[in-house]
Protein backbone atom coordinates (compact mmCIF):
# COMPACT_ATOMS: atom_id res chain seq x y z
CA UNK A 1 0.00 0.00 0.00
CA UNK A 2 2.84 2.38 0.87
CA UNK A 3 4.58 1.67 -2.45
CA UNK A 4 1.42 2.50 -4.38
CA UNK A 5 1.01 5.75 -2.44
CA UNK A 6 4.63 6.75 -3.07
CA UNK A 7 4.32 5.93 -6.77
CA UNK A 8 1.21 8.09 -6.98
CA UNK A 9 2.99 10.99 -5.29
CA UNK A 10 5.91 10.61 -7.71
CA UNK A 11 3.64 10.66 -10.77
CA UNK A 12 1.74 13.67 -9.41
CA UNK A 13 5.02 15.52 -8.73
CA UNK A 14 6.30 14.91 -12.24
CA UNK A 15 3.08 16.16 -13.79
CA UNK A 16 3.14 19.28 -11.62
CA UNK A 17 6.74 20.11 -12.53
CA UNK A 18 5.55 21.99 -15.61
CA UNK A 19 8.40 20.99 -17.88
CA UNK A 20 7.22 20.41 -21.44
CA UNK A 21 10.67 19.58 -22.87
CA UNK A 22 12.35 16.62 -21.22
CA UNK A 23 16.12 16.87 -21.31
CA UNK A 24 18.47 14.66 -23.24
CA UNK A 25 22.23 14.31 -23.19
CA UNK A 26 24.27 14.86 -26.34
CA UNK A 27 27.86 13.63 -26.52
CA UNK A 28 30.21 15.81 -28.55
CA UNK A 29 33.27 14.65 -30.52
CA UNK A 30 35.60 15.70 -27.69
CA UNK A 31 33.78 13.44 -25.20
CA UNK A 32 31.91 16.24 -23.40
CA UNK A 33 28.26 15.64 -22.47
CA UNK A 34 25.73 18.44 -22.84
CA UNK A 35 22.20 18.54 -21.44
CA UNK A 36 19.90 19.83 -24.19
CA UNK A 37 16.24 20.82 -24.03
CA UNK A 38 15.37 20.68 -20.36
CA UNK A 39 13.78 22.94 -17.80
CA UNK A 40 17.02 23.26 -15.82
CA UNK A 41 17.95 26.87 -15.10
CA UNK A 42 21.70 27.23 -15.89
CA UNK A 43 22.01 29.93 -13.21
CA UNK A 44 21.17 27.33 -10.54
CA UNK A 45 23.89 24.89 -11.60
CA UNK A 46 27.29 24.82 -9.86
CA UNK A 47 30.23 26.29 -11.78
CA UNK A 48 32.19 23.99 -14.07
CA UNK A 49 35.52 22.90 -12.65
CA UNK A 50 38.42 22.40 -14.99
CA UNK A 51 39.75 18.85 -14.95
CA UNK A 52 43.43 18.47 -14.20
CA UNK A 53 45.54 15.69 -15.59
CA UNK A 54 46.57 13.55 -12.65
CA UNK A 55 50.32 13.35 -12.16
CA UNK A 56 51.20 10.48 -9.85
CA UNK A 57 53.62 11.51 -7.13
CA UNK A 58 57.01 9.86 -6.88
CA UNK A 59 56.97 7.88 -3.66
CA UNK A 60 59.21 5.51 -1.80
CA UNK A 61 58.00 2.02 -0.88
CA UNK A 62 56.44 1.80 2.57
CA UNK A 63 58.42 -0.04 5.22
CA UNK A 64 56.80 -1.55 8.28
CA UNK A 65 57.32 -4.33 10.80
CA UNK A 66 56.58 -6.94 8.11
CA UNK A 67 59.39 -5.79 5.85
CA UNK A 68 61.73 -5.20 8.82
CA UNK A 69 63.47 -2.43 6.94
CA UNK A 70 64.76 -4.80 4.26
CA UNK A 71 64.84 -3.38 0.79
CA UNK A 72 62.06 -4.56 -1.46
CA UNK A 73 63.35 -6.26 -4.59
CA UNK A 74 61.67 -5.14 -7.81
Amino acid sequence: MAAVALAGVAVFSVHQAGCDAPGRYVEHDDGQLELVGSCVDPAQLPPVQQQRKHQPAQTEPALNELTRGDEIAP
